[in-house]
C-alpha cells in the first residue's frame, strides 16, 4: 500500500508500473507458447496500454486551472525529463525515423543530429526563462511580452498550424499501428487511434498527459532497445549493439554492391508511398549532401527550440533550476533512443539483404516470399508490395517497395523473433505517437481557450467555462487531424520536418529576442512572425506544390532556412524604426533572466 504523497511516491509508483508491465509480456510470451494467435497477442499488446493510458488519464482528471494548463507547477525534473522524452520522440522518432535511415542512409542522421541539438539551444537560451515568466503557453508570453492581442494572435495562428501539422502525423502513426495489429484499412484505424489520444488527454489537461507520458515512456524505450539488443546478438554482433553495427554496416555495402544498386531499372506499378531499396542515397562526400546535411540540422535545431508542446513541458517544474535540470534529463532519456536508431536500421537491413539469413528475401523465388506471412500480413493494410518487374520469378532489389513508416514495426517479424515482440513494438509506437498527440492537441487546445477565448475574446470567462471550451477545441482538431492523417499527404517525417519548419519561421526570433534583446518590440514581433511565417509557407507551398525548382538544394523538408532569415530582418529592421518598449516591459525582461525569484506572471492567471 503506497501511503503518502502522490508526488512524493512517484518512483514507487513508476516502479510499480514497469513491473507489471514486464509481468505483462511475461504472461503475453507464455500464451504464445501455449498457441495464442499472433493477432490476438497484437490486440492485447494495443488495447492493454492504451487502457492503462486511460485509466491514468481519468484518475488525473482536474477542474483546476493550473492543474490543467501546467500540472500545478509540481512536476519533478527526472519525471518532467521522462514526460518530454515522451512528448519528444514521437511517431516520427519511434516508428518513421529508423525507416528514413533504412532507405536514405547517413543523410537522415540530420534528423537524429537536429532535434538532439536543439535541445542545447532549449536548455541554454529558452527553457529557464520561461519558466521564470511564468507564462501558461508560448502565445501567453509572446502576447505579455509585447503586449495588445495582435501579437498573441498571430502566435496562436503559428501555434495551431504548426501543431497540427505535427499532429496529422502522429495520428497517421497511431493508424499505421492500429491496422496492422487490428487488420483493418488505415483510414480507419487513424479513428481507433484518435479514440485513445482523447482519453488521455481530454479531461486531465497537462495533469493527465505528465503522468501518461511518463508511463507511455517506459513502454516506447522497453519496446524500442530489446529488438535491437535480440537482432545484435543473434547475428553475433555482440552485446552492445550501438557501438558494434559497423560491421554490419559493411556487409550491407558488400550486398549492395552484389545486387547492383543503382543501377537496376525503375519498376513501375507501386502505390504511392512504398519506396524500393534499388536507388542510393547521394554520396556523403559531396557538397551537396553535406549542404542538404547541414540545413536540414539547423532547421530542426531551430524547430526543437520554437516547439510550443514542448517548450510547454518547462512551465510544469516547480523553480527554474528543476526546468533546467529536466532538460538534462529529456535529453539522456531521448538519447537511449536516438543512439539506438542507427543500429535498428542497419540490422533490419541486413536481416532483408543477406542470403546466408533465414530472413534474407532478395535473390529468393518471388512465390516463397510471398508465403511469407509477414508479407502477406503488411501487403494487405497496403504498406508493402512486390513487382515481378523482369518476370524472371526472382526477387530483386527494384522489385521489393515498402513504406519507410513500417520498417521498426516490421522488425521483429522480419528477424523472425517471437511474436510477442512484435506486439511489444507495435505498443511502443502506439506510447510514441499517442505521447507527442496528447501534447501537441493540449498546446493547441490551450492556446485557443487561454489565448484566444480567455484572452481576446472573452476575459471574463469562468473557469467552467474555459476549460469546457479547451475540452471541446481538443475533441474537433482532433477529429480534423485524424481526417487529414487519412488522406496520406505525405509521410510521417515529412510532416514533422514541415512542422519543425514552420514553427522556426514564425516563433523562434519572436520568443529568442523576447528574453534577450529588450529594443525587440510589438511592432518589430507582429513583423517577424507574419513575415517569417508567410515567407516560409509560401515557399513551401511553390517547392512542394507548384512544382518550383528548390533554391541551393533547400527542398520542402528545409523551408525554414527561407522563413528564419525573413523573420529575423523583419523583426529587427521593424524594431528599429519603431518606437522602443516602455520601462516597465523592459524591467520584465531584466526579471525574466534572474534565474531566482517569484514566477513574473505568478499572480496575473
Amino acid at each position: 500500500m503506497i501511503k503518502g504523497n502522490f508526488i512524493d511516491n512517484l518512483p514507487k509508483v513508476y516502479g510499480l508500473y514497469t513491473g507489471g508491465f514486464l509481468i505483462f509480456i511475461l504472461l503475453m510470451a507464455v500464451l504464445e507458447q501455449m498457441g495464442m494467435t499472433a493477432d490476438t497477442i497484437g490486440i492485447l499488446f494495443v488495447a492493454f496500454t492504451v487502457l492503462i493510458y486511460a485509466a491514468i488519464g481519468w484518475l488525473s482528471r482536474t477542474m483546476q486551472v493550473d492543474a490543467y494548463y501546467v500540472a500545478g507547477r509540481q512536476v519533478p525534473s527526472v519525471f518532467n525529463g521522462m514526460a518530454t522524452a515522451a512528448d519528444w520522440m514521437s511517431g516520427a522518432s519511434f516508428v518513421a525515423m529508423a525507416g528514413g535511415i533504412y532507405f536514405g542512409g547517413h543523410g537522415y542522421l540530420a534528423f537524429v543530429v537536429g532535434w538532439t541539438g536543439g535541445y542545447v539551444l532549449v536548455a541554454s537560451l529558452l527553457a529557464p526563462y520561461l519558466r521564470k515568466f511564468g507564462c501558461y503557453t508560448v502565445p501567453d508570453f509572446i502576447g505579455t511580452r509585447y503586449g495588445g492581442n495582435m501579437a498573441r494572435f498571430l502566435a496562436v495562428v503559428v501555434l495551431v498550424v504548426t501543431s497540427f501539422t505535427y499532429v496529422t502525423a502522429q495520428i497517421n502513426a497511431t493508424g499505421t499501428i492500429a491496422s496492422r495489429a487490428l487488420q483493418i484499412p488505415f483510414e480507419v484505424g487513424v479513428w481507433f487511434g484518435l479514440l485513445g489520444i482523447l482519453l488521455c488527454s481530454m479531461l486531465g489537461g497537462m495533469r493527465a498527459v505528465t503522468w501518461t507520458q511518463v508511463a507511455q515512456y517506459i513502454v516506447l524505450i522497453i519496446a524500442y532497445l530489446v529488438p535491437v539488443f535480440w537482432m545484435s546478438n543473434k547475428q553475433g554482433f555482440g552485446l552492445v549493439p550501438q557501438l558494434v553495427y559497423g560491421d554490419a554496416v559493411m556487409r550491407i555495402t558488400e550486398l549492395e554492391a552484389v545486387y547492383g544498386l543503382g543501377t537496376l531499372p525503375a519498376v513501375e506499378g507501386a502505390a504511392g508511398g512504398l519506396r524500393a531499396l534499388s536507388v542510393p542515397h547521394v554520396a556523403a562526400g559531396t557538397g551537396l549532401a553535406a549542404w542538404k546535411f547541414v540545413t536540414l540540422v539547423l532547421c530542426m535545431m531551430a524547430g526543437t527550440a520554437s516547439l510550443p508542446h514542448i517548450l510547454m513541458r518547462y512551465f510544469t517544474t516547480p523553480t527554474v533550476r528543476a526546468a533546467r535540470n529536466s532538460v538534462a534529463w529529456s535529453l539522456f532519456f531521448i538519447f537511449l533512443l536516438y543512439f539506438t536508431a542507427p543500429a535498428l536500421a542497419t540490422f533490419t537491413k541486413l536481416q532483408v539483404l543477406d542470403p546466408s539469413l533465414p530472413t534474407g528475401i532478395i535473390g529468393k523465388a518471388i512465390s516463397d516470399v510471398n508465403s511469407l506471412e509477414w508479407i502477406q500480413k503488411w501487403s494487405n493494410v497496403g504498406f508493402l508490395q512486390i513487382i515481378d518487374g523482369n518476370g524472371n520469378g526472382i526477387l530483386d532489389l527494384n522489385e521489393f517497395f515498402m513504406r519507410g513508416d513500417i520498417v521498426v514495426l516490421a522488425t521483429p517479424e522480419i528477424a523472425g523473433l517471437p511474436y510477442v515482440i512484435s506486439g511489444l513494438v507495435a505498443a511502443g509506437g502506439m506510447a510514441a505517437a499517442m505521447s507527442t498527440a496528447d501534447g501537441l492537441l493540449l498546446a493547441i487546445a490551450n492556446a485557443l481557450s487561454h489565448d484566444l477565448y480567455y484572452k481576446i475574446i472573452d476575459p471574463k470567462a469562468e473557469t467552467h467555462v474555459r476549460l469546457l471550451v479547451a475540452r471541446i477545441l481538443l475533441i474537433v482538431i482532433g477529429a480534423a487531424g485524424a481526417f487529414v492523417a487519412s488522406l496520406k499527404l505525405t509521410s510521417i517525417l515529412g510532416a514533422v520536418a514541415w512542422a519543425f519548419d514552420f514553427a522556426c519561421s514564425g516563433l523562434l526570433f519572436p520568443i529568442v529576442l523576447g528574453i534577450w534583446w529588450k529594443r525587440a518590440n510589438r511592432a518589430g514581433a507582429i513583423a517577424g512572425m507574419l513575415f517569417g511565417f508567410a515567407a516560409g509557407s509560401w515557399y513551401l507551398y511553390m517547392v512542394r506544390f507548384a512544382g518550383m525548382d528548390p533554391w541551393i538544394g533547400i527542398d520542402h523538408l528545409r523551408f525554414g532556412m527561407i522563413g528564419m532569415p525573413v523573420s529575423l530582418i523583419a523583426m529587427v529592421v521593424v524594431s528599429l524604426m519603431t518606437a522602443e518598449p516602455d520601462e516597465e516591459i523592459k524591467q520584465m525582461v531584466d526579471d525574466t533572466r534572474v534565474p531566482a525569484g517569484k514566477a513574473i506572471l505568478a499572480s496575473s492567471h
